[in-house]
């Protein structure tokens, strides 16, 4: 996968979140970026997958400059190439497990029972399909809102503090699964988390400060 990030820097009207921001990449990486609360972590990571906007610098994903990209253009690039793992989860309250996880598939014109299935076991949510997100543990439904990201093989995986809501024992076991996930699949892995031990796990941490990632 390709991520590079050039000289990034966002502002909230007069205030600057953070400036002179770069990055790259590389193919099958895991990199973990941690820092104070309110530096700007989850928006750089937003950044990263076209979903919020900046006001210097660039970032390109998979050779295309998000910045020239309209709104339905970074949607169908981060359908295809981007896994979002969010720390509230974000699972429709409506669809069963199984449909959940299969959602990206869906979007793309893959639905495939069976990887869903493939999916669900490799998190450890066999048999679990049929149940709906309000019969399910913290834990459980931070392993669904990780099948879903992983489940099209996405090259690029964003995951934003996937394991904040979480007591120690379910965090590990799910950081696990994800990194057992993302290498098996040899996607790229970008991790905001305030946790150590997550932290411990990358192959880079980089610190986000106001002046930039160090």
């Amino acid at each position: 996968m390709s991520l590079d990030i050039q000289q990034l820097a966002k502002h909230y009207g007069d205030s600057p979140v953070f400036r002179n921001v770069s990055l790259s990449l590389a193919p099958g990486e895991f990199v973990a970026i941690v820092g104070e609360s309110g530096v700007g972590k989850s928006t750089l990571l937003n950044c990263m997958a076209g979903l919020d906007s900046w006001d210097h610098g660039s970032v390109h994903l998979q050779g295309h400059n998000l910045g020239e990209l309209n709104d339905e253009q970074r949607a169908l690039l981060r359908r295809r190439h981007v896994g979002f793992v969010f720390q509230a989860f974000h699972v429709l309250p409506h669809l069963d497990v199984a449909q959940n996880v299969g959602l990206p598939l869906l979007l793309l014109g893959q639905h495939d029972d069976a990887r869903v299935q493939h999916m669900l076991d490799a998190v450890g949510l066999s048999g679990l399909g049929e149940r709906l997100p309000q019969q399910l543990s913290g834990g459980q439904l931070q392993r669904v809102a990780m099948a879903r990201a992983l489940v099209h093989r996405p090259a690029l995986v964003l995951a934003d503090e996937p394991t904040g809501n979480l007591d120690p024992a379910t965090a590990t076991r799910v950081m696990d699964a994800l990194l057992t996930q993302t290498r098996a699949q040899g996607s790229s892995l970008v991790l905001v988390t305030h946790s150590e031990a997550a932290a411990a796990r990358a192959d880079r941490v980089l610190k986000l400060r106001a002046d930039g990632l160090v």
